[in-house]
């Protein structure tokens, strides 16, 4: 399953990222965005992991304070091209 994780710290890093997820279950992937121009992480990213783990990470991570900012945690929708 493909998690959204939104706002988080600036600072976060993909290690950081990984290591909140990891209690509920192997992570797959860590997906951080950056701006394309500048580089500069833009507060949100993806983190796949299985169906199981995903579930109780959603719910145990979603609003919770991180970094001193309550993060946005819920299964990740398609991506629409248009």
């Amino acid at each position: 399953m493909n998690i959204y994780v939104g706002n988080l710290s600036r600072s976060t890093t993909a290690e950081d990222t990984r290591k909140l997820f990891e209690p509920y279950g192997e992570v797959d992937s860590v997906d951080l965005i950056t701006d394309r121009y500048s580089g500069e992480f833009r507060g949100f990213g993806f983190v796949g992991m299985g169906d199981k783990g995903a579930r109780e990470a959603i719910v145990a991570l979603n609003m919770k304070e991180v970094g001193g900012r309550n993060i946005k945690v819920n299964e990740a929708k398609p991506r629409v091209h248009t």
